[in-house]
C-alpha cells in the first residue's frame, strides 16, 4: 500500500516550526545561488545585447579587446569598399572608425576612481547602433571638444551632467548630452569625434572598424575576402554580438565559480538542517512509523513518504528563495570588466534557465538532506517500534 501524499504535508504543517526554519535555511543558500547565477547572466546578456547581428567588427588579429587593437587609415579605407558593406542614403559605406581608450573619473559618493570607457565614432557611429539614443540635450558637433556620456555614467559619476567639462588628454571636454545605451555596454561610455580624440590622444591609428553589412549572410564572404587580401591579413572580422559575447565569458565564469563555491558551502548547511528536522521527525514518529508498518505498509513507502516531506522542504524553500531573488531585478551594479578593464554598469536578469536549475538544486538539496532519515524509518523494526509508546 501507498502513504497517501495528504500525510506528508500534515506532518510539516504540525511541525510548522521546524519546518519554517528548515525553508528559511534552504531558501537563503537558494537565493544566493540564484543571485549569483543572475548576475552571470545579467553581465553576459548587457554585454551581448551591446552587439547586433547585421554588424562586423574588425580590430586586428590576436587583440582581445578594441583598445589592444589597431587599425591604420590606409586599412580603413580599403575595408570601405569592400562590396559586401552596406551602402546608406548619401551612398557612402555605412561604417565607423573608432578610437577607444581608457580614462579615470571619481564615482558619486565614494569618491573612487573608475575606468571609464571613451570611444571616438564618426558621423555613422550612432546610425550603427540603433539602441543608442539622445535622451538630454544634444549630439555632441563632429570637429569640436565636445563629448556625449552614457546614462549609466551620467548617474554614477562626477562631473558627468550636461555643461559640465571633464579634463582627460591633456584637454577640456564639454559634455553636451545623455544618451540611453539601454541595458548595454554603451551605457557605461563617453563618445566623442573620432578625429579629435586620436589628435589628443596623439593616436595616428584607429582602435577598430565597425561596418554595417548588406545582409548578415555576407558575414562569411567578407572574412574570406579580408584573408585573401595581403593589404588586409593582419585584420580579424567578428560578427559584433559574438565579439561582446567573448567579452563577457571572462568575467562571468569569474561569477559563476567564485558564487558557486560559496554557495557550495552553504547548501551543506542547509542540508544538515533538512537532515536534523527529519532524524528529528523520525524518532517523534516511531510508534506511527511502527503502525503504519503493522498496517501492512511496505518499507518503500514508509521511506517515500519521509523523503516526500523532504523534498517539500526543499522545493518550498526554492520557491521562496527565487522570489526573493527575482526581487534584485530592480538593483544595477557597476564592476570592472577584466576583458577591458573598464567600469561597466549591469544588473540581475532572472531567465527560465535559471528558475529550472534553481529549483533542481534545491530539491537535491531536499533529496541529500533527508535520504538517511527516510532510509533509518523504514529500517526501524516493528516491534521495537511499537513498544517505544
Amino acid at each position: 500500500m501507498k502513504i497517501p501524499l495528504s500525510y506528508s504535508f500534515r506532518n510539516l504543517w504540525t511541525r510548522r516550526l521546524t519546518t519554517a526554519l528548515t525553508v528559511g535555511g534552504v531558501a537563503l543558500v537558494v537565493f544566493v545561488f540564484a543571485a549569483v547565477l543572475m548576475l552571470a547572466n545579467g553581465l553576459r546578456e548587457t554585454l551581448v545585447s551591446t552587439g547586433s547581428d547585421d554588424n562586423v567588427i574588425v580590430i586586428r588579429k590576436g587583440a582581445s579587446a578594441e583598445m589592444m587593437s589597431a587599425v591604420g587609415r590606409e586599412s580603413a579605407s580599403i575595408l570601405e569598399s569592400q562590396p559586401e558593406i552596406a551602402i546608406g542614403p548619401d551612398s557612402k559605406p555605412v561604417t565607423s572608425n573608432e578610437l577607444v581608450v581608457i580614462i579615470n573619473m571619481k564615482k558619486l559618493g565614494s569618491g573612487d576612481m573608475g575606468n571609464v570607457t571613451v570611444r571616438g565614432v564618426t558621423p555613422k557611429g550612432q546610425d550603427l547602433r540603433t539602441n543608442v539614443k539622445i535622451v538630454e540635450g544634444r549630439m555632441f558637433t563632429f570637429g569640436s571638444s565636445e563629448v556625449v556620456v552614457g546614462n549609466a555614467v551620467h548617474e554614477r559619476f562626477e562631473g558627468a551632467s550636461i555643461g559640465s567639462q571633464i579634463k582627460f588628454a591633456g584637454s577640456m571636454w564639454t559634455i553636451v548630452g545623455v544618451f540611453d545605451g539601454g541595458k548595454t555596454g554603451f551605457a557605461s561610455e563617453v563618445w566623442g569625434d573620432t578625429e579629435q580624440l586620436m589628435g589628443a590622444f596623439n593616436r595616428p591609428v584607429y582602435s577598430s572598424m565597425l561596418v554595417r553589412l548588406k545582409s548578415a549572410a555576407d558575414f562569411e564572404a567578407l572574412k574570406t575576402r579580408m584573408e585573401a587580401d595581403p593589404r588586409l591579413r593582419q585584420l580579424e572580422a567578428k560578427n559584433e554580438k559574438r565579439y561582446y559575447e567573448e567579452q563577457s565569458e571572462m568575467m562571468a565564469t569569474f561569477i559563476r565559480i567564485l558564487g558557486l563555491v560559496i554557495t557550495v558551502i552553504f547548501s551543506f548547511g542547509a542540508m544538515i538542517g533538512a537532515m536534523i528536522t527529519m532524524y528529528a521527525a523520525v524518532a517523534n514518529r516511531t510508534t506511527e512509523i511502527g503502525t503504519l508498518r503493522a498496517l501492512g505498509f511496505q518499507r518503500r513507502s514508509v521511506m517515500a513518504a519521509f523523503l516526500i516531506e523532504s523534498l517539500l522542504l526543499g522545493g518550498v524553500g526554492g520557491c521562496v528563495g527565487i522570489g526573493l531573488a527575482s526581487l534584485l531585478q530592480v538593483i544595477t551594479i557597476s564592476t570592472t570588466n577584466f576583458g577591458t578593464f573598464s567600469e561597466i554598469a549591469f544588473g540581475f536578469v532572472l531567465s527560465p534557465p535559471i528558475v529550472a536549475q534553481t529549483l533542481v538544486f534545491a530539491l537535491v538539496m531536499g533529496f541529500v538532506g533527508g535520504f538517511l532519515p527516510s532510509f533509518r524509518a523504514a529500517r526501524l523494526n516493528i516491534i521495537n517500534a511499537l513498544r517505544a509508546s
